[in-house]
């Protein structure tokens, strides 16, 4: 069995279709002429085909329902060469953006000589910039010590016996109001609920 065509050769043979016949096909139409012109696989046909016309090796244009292709060896030198074209564009922007970045550095070479006293200064700044951050490392460890951090704690801890109290204060007339409406032994009551002494919760506030 022999080797079947790689993508590359499967692209120069349909082309060759186009260029050989200097027609105009259908997808359908193209399906059934390419494995028996140039052996290739119908079923890769339409890749093969949406490929060169995104590389602009073939034209289409949709007429009524149908979509028609066609290429003539023109159109496949006016293709290469727009690409060389653009290409040469690119490098040429590319050269320029260089050219200008170059003068950009030597202008600020001639700004900024390089001198015993600059790069002692940008010595002392680079040394500056790493205590800072090891000074920054440090204030992380220590942050339970921060002025901030203890105060926002004092708060809290302010809140929650503000809240404990308030709750205590409400169990309290809960309870005055039951026992005033029951008649019932507060002592009696503890033991059948299974509440424990109750003084240490009146003594917070």
């Amino acid at each position: 069995m022999g080797r079947g065509l790689s993508a590359d050769e499967k692209r120069v043979k349909l082309l060759e279709i186009f260029h050989e016949t200097k027609d105009f096909y259908q997808l359908k139409e193209l399906e059934k002429l390419a494995p028996k012109m140039k052996g290739i696989v119908s079923q890769s046909v339409k890749e093969v085909l949406q490929s060169l016309v995104d590389d602009g090796l073939v034209q289409s244009d949709k007429v009524g329902s149908s979509n028609f292709f066609w290429s003539f060896p023109s159109q496949r030198g006016a293709a290469i060469t727009a690409k060389v074209n653009a290409g040469r564009a690119l490098r040429k922007n590319g050269l320029a953006s260089l050219s200008e970045l170059k003068n950009l550095t030597e202008q600020e070479r001639v700004l900024r000589p390089e001198t015993a006293d600059r790069r002692e200064a940008l010595a002392s700044l680079a040394s500056k910039k790493k205590e800072i951050a090891e000074l920054q490392g440090e204030m992380i460890q220590y942050g339970a010590c921060d002025p901030t951090q203890v105060e926002a704690k004092r708060r809290a801890i302010f809140l929650a016996h503000e809240a404990a109290v308030r709750w205590t204060d409400n169990f309290s007339l809960m309870r005055t109001h039951f026992l005033k409406q029951t008649g019932a032994d507060w002592a009696s009551l503890q033991i059948y609920l299974g509440i424990c002494d109750t003084d240490e919760y009146e003594s917070i506030a």
